[in-house]
């Protein structure tokens, strides 16, 4: 039976990442350990991992992750006040799918998405 799913997109610099989910994203360390070009976060029941890829070309990046989440409005205000750039197409807005969805890019530009059923 599977019981969970961690994503695991490409990093160009650790420190970056690390502080880009930290501190603007709310995210926390994973893990008791330091692993050279790997870097694991989570938020509440969600994990993202990363492996470093240093020569990834940002604009060339498909990485792409959908998180679901059930306070949708209230984390995307949360951002908002801590100045997170949304992606340019990616405002919250109610979905034809029935979702409500809101999207923004990491400093490698793995697209991130977040979304609650309508």
């Amino acid at each position: 039976m599977l019981t969970d799913i961690h994503p695991k997109l490409p990093m160009r610099n650790k420190a970056i990442t690390r502080d880009f989910y930290l501190n603007q994203l709310g995210f926390k360390e994973f893990g008791n350990a330091d692993f050279k070009g790997y870097l694991m976060v989570q938020k509440d029941a969600v994990q993202i991992h990363f492996f470093e890829f240093e020569a990834l070309i940002p604009e060339e990046n498909y990485g792409q992750i959908y998180i679901r989440t059930n306070s949708i409005d209230s984390f995307y205000q949360t951002l908002l006040d801590a100045k997170v750039r949304i992606h340019p197409n990616g405002q919250l807005e109610n979905k034809s799918w029935g979702q409500r969805e809101f999207s923004l890019l990491d400093p490698d530009y793995n697209l991130i998405t977040f979304g609650q059923n309508l």
